[in-house]
């Protein structure tokens, strides 16, 4: 049972360290009448998104005090229950006459917090909610918030976010300007990913960092939340997640490839373990746009949501890194109406609704490398008549004009930039 004293004092202590921060603003944007569930990877940056939330309405002329901002990570909570939630207001309205603004951080780590997080918005309290599980958004939950909340789902550092916590401002025509600098920058981001604490931690000490991450996701959100067993089966798929990031991955495979390496494991071993490390909002897949329709769930492609935690596990990792930030964009950009393309011919990328196709290719010089990304998207433009054509490449660019269509050529630094 949590001391109502202890939760004055955590009340009161989280005031002051919010109200006296200083952060790196992100272009996201709140409905102010609102209640919201943030969502996203641990240390992708949920925590000072409500720190910037509680500025810009300090901005707008609240008090500090109208704020019941609560970390339930904090090691001095322990065995926190449902009912615990409702000691907590009551600290809260012991202390102030305010109906509070409720910031509550990593709440899912309570059994049950959905119940209350809808009576408050049921009382017309404005709640902002974190948490590092996509579980958060399952159907359960859903249903008992009742349509009450907006869901945002929090990602790392875009490029131009990266930039700009690194104090480099794009001039006007920075497109036909020297971009050395820029391109320096992107190195550090493409091999580091962009998780906000990376950004002023020195070079030597950034794999470190996310080796510490990946660990505290692992045992802690994956190992100790599902109570698996197998651990050895978990690390191994893990680490062929990150080996085959390219390639279409089927349940059956997958467990074939783990089994000659741990011995015998289940298919349906396979499936769940996979749902538990979507759930760490870790890693995120993709349909064959054209599979029938029992092939889209048990063959997809899978990418991690930060560069950073795939170079963990990658000793050659370009290529491999360039088609996941690729994925990372896209699927921040466009949701769920990303997918591949696999019907004769692979496409790493497209977007039915949008009609538009993309290849990913290091460099495509080398002249069997350009005929094969061509040759696979006119195959997809002739089929879908009418599709924009992109490859997408380190440092290359041009425009490629054959069979009666115009592929853009764009190296992924400027797309990441100027969008598509």
């Amino acid at each position: 049972m949590l001391d109502k004293n202890l939760a004055k004092k955590l009340i009161i202590e989280n005031q002051q360290m919010v109200g006296s921060l200083s952060f790196i603003r992100r272009n996201i944007e709140f409905e102010p009448h609102s209640c919201y569930v943030l969502v996203g990877l641990r240390r992708a940056g949920k925590s000072y998104l409500l720190y910037q939330r509680i500025h810009d309405l300090l901005a707008q002329g609240h008090t500090i005090e109208e704020f019941l901002y609560f970390n339930f990570e904090d090691d001095r909570l322990e065995d926190i229950r449902q009912s615990d939630l409702d000691t907590i207001k009551q600290a809260y309205e012991e202390l102030y006459e305010h109906q509070p603004i409720f910031m509550l951080d990593e709440i899912q780590l309570v059994d049950g917090w959905e119940k209350f997080a809808r009576r408050l918005a049921d009382h017309k309290y404005i709640v902002y909610i974190t948490g590092s599980n996509a579980k958060m958004l399952s159907k359960e939950i859903s249903t008992t918030l009742g349509g009450r909340y907006m869901i945002q789902n929090v990602y790392p550092f875009s490029f131009a976010e990266y930039l700009k916590a690194k104090d480099i401002q794009l001039e006007k025509q920075w497109e036909y300007l020297d971009n050395t600098p820029i391109k320096r920058v992107f190195n550090e981001y493409f091999h580091f990913g962009g998780l906000p604490e990376l950004v002023l931690r020195a070079e030597q000490f950034k794999r470190e960092w996310l080796g510490n991450l990946y660990n505290k996701i692992y045992f802690g959100d994956l190992i100790s939340r599902y109570n698996i067993r197998n651990t050895v089966a978990l690390k191994v798929l893990i680490r062929k997640l990150a080996l085959s990031v390219k390639q279409p991955q089927s349940y059956n495979r997958l467990a074939n490839q783990v089994s000659t390496v741990t011995g015998k494991i289940k298919q349906e071993t396979i499936v769940d373990y996979l749902e538990y490390i979507k759930d760490t909002c870790m890693i995120f897949s993709l349909e064959n746009i054209c599979a029938k329709l029992q092939d889209k769930n048990s063959t997809q492609k899978y990418y991690f949501i930060d560069n950073g935690l795939l170079n963990l596990f990658l000793l050659d990792p370009d290529t491999s890194l360039l088609e996941n930030l690729t994925a990372i964009y896209l699927h921040e950009k466009y949701g769920e109406d990303l997918y591949y393309y696999n019907d004769n011919v692979e496409v790493d990328f497209c977007l039915f609704e949008q009609g538009k196709a993309f290849q990913v290719s290091y460099s495509i010089q080398d002249s069997t490398t350009r005929e094969r990304e061509t040759k696979a998207l006119i195959a997809y433009a002739k089929r879908y008549d009418g599709s924009q054509l992109y490859i997408i490449t380190m440092d290359e660019e041009e425009e490629i004009k054959l069979d009666g269509c115009t592929i853009q050529v764009i190296p992924i630094w400027k797309m990441l930039l100027k969008g598509i």
